[in-house]
């Protein structure tokens, strides 16, 4: 991939302002407004009709500077638009596009340019907002083969927002097909890309030299995002600029045999002790008596020791991690089962019992140690806004060094992580051991960018949360990553409450 790229993951909220609109300038003596303008500024000046670009509608600004991001030497982006980007306005990055026709090729990625904005016009052409009547002695080049960055976005966020990220350069990450792709299968044309979190079309021009591209199984796709008019309504659509925009991801992401899919940390009462439960799901056949497993819980509350980082991961122990050993009984594919207290109660005390659950395991974690480590406890599960986490291991041989099959945080406070020790993580719609952009090394919980957690629930006494996913079988992956539904349950709920059309599901 080009030198010139500097993959950025951007999760950082803007706190910062310029003075670059006169609306949003504080008015100082002999205070002037600045020549430049943001391109985020200049995207919200549209409202749906052209407008004409002068010192009045540009607030006193009269230029833009940022860096360019188009490359059309393959053949595959929209003709004639020259692209550039920049983070001017309240450190988010944005993009917008420039109708130069033919003097669109003669621009490269990484060239800092300023562009005289004045006499332009800013309208909506074939789908994309874009600057038009911009002649080309009104761009000024300042230096070329200047770092530039990628805006790391997920599916969902761009289909709510389809006009947000357009002109920007993104990238699609573990983007995989609805099909496992055939051997000589290329990307030509339109193709529906799921990265977990939704659909977006990679459109490549077929007369392009990206057309014959190989479709993979797993790839990240960098990109411009465009739109297109569809009745009504902006469809987003992505364009790769040069071959090394696409990278095949050979990172084994195999299927997991269990994932977790909901759990009830907080019973009301005057006790957790016992009460709390796991909910799991199971993508195959497992007798446990021949096949053992192990759930570790970890509760990271101010109070749990030892403190400091977890050098021996899940195998902490004391009030750290606490084991579950699954060692007798069975489950079948596509079934959910249950680990937890003695009590098997819905949410805690004199609560419906949820007995008839397929529960696997029923451990006195109150008065009683874990198997191999954790000290007994009364909260398995933190009440507060520390990490909590569950995994479950196919293997009772548990080390610091053990991958789970599957995992999942609440929340993400406490002493979680150092370079060399942490919670490890598995491959799943949250987490990768090899992050999927640098390919650095990024093993543990909280180490580069494995920082998603489920949020702590308000209220938490007796809320099951309910983690809502896909998992493709035929693919071996996740088509829906697991989202979030906190189901607040009552004494008298039922068993149909946690296991309901909204959970965790697996498809063929």
């Amino acid at each position: 991939m080009t030198k010139h790229i500097f993959f950025l993951i951007i999760v950082v909220f803007g706190v910062f302002s310029f003075s670059s609109c006169k609306k949003d300038s504080p008015s100082y003596p002999g205070g002037e407004v600045s020549a430049y303008i943001g391109i985020y500024d200049v995207r919200t000046l549209f409202k749906g009709t052209p407008i004409e670009l002068n010192l009045e509608t540009l607030g006193g600004s009269s230029k833009i500077t940022g860096i360019v991001t188009s490359d059309h030497s393959a053949g595959n982006l929209p003709h004639g638009v020259l692209v550039l980007q920049d983070r001017r306005r309240l450190d988010l990055l944005r993009g917008i596009s420039i109708q130069m026709g033919e003097k669109a090729n003669e621009y490269s990625p990484g060239d800092s340019i300023v562009v005289d904005l004045i006499g332009g016009k800013l309208q909506r052409l074939n789908g994309i907002l874009q600057i038009t009547d911009i002649s080309s002695n009104k761009i000024e080049k300042i230096s070329d083969g200047n770092r530039y960055q990628a805006l790391r976005v997920t599916a969902d966020q761009i289909l709510k927002e389809p006009t947000k990220y357009e002109s920007t350069l993104i990238v699609l990450v573990k983007g995989g097909f609805s099909y496992t792709p055939r051997e000589g299968q290329i990307l030509s044309g339109d193709q529906k890309i799921n990265d977990g979190f939704g659909f977006i079309t990679v459109r490549t021009n077929p007369e392009s030299e990206l057309a014959n591209l190989p479709q993979h199984k797993m790839a990240n796709y960098l990109g411009i995002l465009f739109n297109e008019v569809s009745g009504d309504s902006l469809v987003p659509y992505q364009s790769l600029r040069t071959k090394s925009d696409l990278v095949q991801i050979r990172s084994e992401y195999k299927t997991p045999k269990v994932v977790v899919t909901g759990l009830l940390n907080d019973p009301s009462g005057s006790t957790d002790a016992n009460y709390e439960y796991m909910q799991f799901l199971a993508t195959e056949d497992i007798d446990f008596s021949k096949t053992p497993f192990s759930v570790v819980t970890t509760n990271n509350a101010n109070a749990s020791t030892p403190t400091g980082i977890p050098i021996n991961g899940w195998a902490t122990g004391g009030l750290r991690t606490y084991k579950i050993n699954l060692i007798v009984g069975s489950v079948k594919k596509g079934q959910f089962f249950y680990v937890g207290g003695t009590n098997k109660l819905i949410a805690g005390e004199k609560s419906t019992s949820i007995s008839d659950a397929h529960w696997v395991a029923n451990y006195d974690y109150a008065n009683k140690a874990g198997y191999d480590f954790g000290t007994k406890t009364g909260n398995l599960l933190a009440n507060s806004g520390n990490a909590f986490g569950v995994a479950v291991f196919s293997t009772i041989q548990v080390t610091a060094t053990t991958i789970p099959e599957d995992l999942v945080f609440v929340s993400t406070g406490g002493s979680l992580v150092s370079a060399n020790a942490g919670y490890r993580i598995a491959n799943t719609d949250f987490y990768d051991i090899v992050n999927p952009v640098t390919l650095t090394n990024q093993p543990f919980y909280r180490n580069g960018d494995n920082t998603k957690a489920f949020v702590y629930a308000s209220p938490s006494a007796d809320t099951f949360i309910q983690f809502n996913g896909e998992f493709n079988m035929t693919l071996g992956r996740w088509t829906k990553s697991r989202v979030q539904n906190n189901v607040l349950l009552t004494k008298e709920s039922k068993l149909q409450e946690v296991e309901n059309e909204l959970s965790t599901k697996l498809v063929e």
